[in-house]
């Protein structure tokens, strides 16, 4: 049976994985301390490959879509169909994702993050390209099983972390459009899903209010997924990435960044006043008040605040999304 997990010797990586890279120059001078991971469990090792923190928002815009479609209540949250869901934008989507961009990425890695399974030697990349494949199958299966349409979605969303992180494309090289095309495939997809999983009897007329407010939060994601760059700036600007922090620098891309944030829910303030739920708006309009005051911090500071506002400012953010689903759940009613 195939070890998945099995370390690269020590005489180096086999030929047919060698690939020349002048950008690997330009890796730290320091070398990291000696890994521990090899020591990890396969199924620790295969964890960290998976990125569980990066599964949380995209299960709460699948639970967003439910709770708009106006058929989910709270004693679904324990029905097989949610289940699969969380199966589904968790560890099998969007694990597929975080395992592409790994591969794809290796070599910025190198510099930025020489830790992750691939760069440290862990994973190889015959063994990675295993997994992923085994993980795609089953990402579709699983989202077929939900709904048909679900399973296109599925792979759309792995078409677009080709596209995100593969070259020639790579969009992340690409400024705007690498994090609008993250954005999406982390907020529309997911959340649309959620309201077919929940409404197979849908219309396009019945997703508009959902479309629309999944576009409007987009807005204010691809504002979060600028402050993510910040963590990489080095290692984007040396391999050529342009991200908003390489190309605007920290101060400037910040104040782009709290502009989106805010605009994005701002917008959708509006929306809910159009569909007369003054109250979800109002809420919502609240939960923009702590963001805004954070950003003064971020914007002073953009490479040592960014992670501190995206742990306490995203959960505003995030709060926002579902009291729009709710809205849209009582305008259906």
């Amino acid at each position: 049976m195939i070890d998945l997990f099995q370390k690269k010797r020590s005489s180096g990586v086999p030929e047919h994985e060698k690939e020349f890279n002048p950008f690997l120059e330009f890796r730290k001078q320091v070398q990291p301390p000696k890994r521990t991971s090899g020591q990890l469990t396969h199924v620790a090792l295969l964890i960290r490959f998976l990125k569980p923190v990066t599964w949380i928002p995209v299960i709460w815009s699948f639970l967003c879509g439910a709770v708009a479609s106006g058929a989910f209540g709270w004693a679904d949250v324990l029905g097989i169909k949610f289940l699969l869901g969380i199966l589904l934008t968790g560890p099998l989507a969007s694990g597929t994702c975080q395992m592409l961009n790994d591969y794809f990425d290796r070599d910025l890695d190198e510099i930025n993050e020489p830790r992750r399974p691939i760069p440290g030697g862990e994973i190889s990349l015959r063994n990675a390209t295993i997994l992923i494949a085994v993980w795609s199958l089953l990402s579709i299966l699983v989202g077929y099983l939900i709904h048909p349409l679900i399973a296109l979605y599925v792979v759309i969303g792995i078409i677009n972390a080709h596209l995100y992180s593969a070259n020639p494309i790579k969009l992340k090289k690409r400024l705007w459009a690498g994090n609008i095309i993250v954005a999406v495939s982390y907020l529309v997809i997911p959340w649309i899903a959620g309201e077919i999983a929940y409404n197979p009897g849908f219309t396009l007329e019945s997703l508009i209010p959902s479309l629309t407010v999944a576009t409007l939060f987009t807005i204010s994601s691809t504002g979060t997924m600028t402050i993510n760059d910040f963590k990489s700036i080095e290692g984007d600007r040396q391999i050529g990435i342009r991200t908003l922090p390489v190309v605007y620098g920290e101060r400037n891309a910040a104040i782009i960044a709290a502009v989106l944030i805010n605009l994005g829910q701002l917008m959708a303030v509006v929306y809910m006043i159009m569909l007369n739920q003054h109250l979800y708006s109002m809420i919502v309009a609240l939960l923009i008040v702590p963001q805004f005051v954070l950003q003064f911090s971020l914007v002073q500071s953009p490479r040592t605040m960014d992670v501190r506002y995206n742990a306490i400012a995203q959960n505003f953010l995030v709060a926002g999304m579902l009291v729009c689903a709710l809205a849209i759940q009582n305008f259906r009613i």
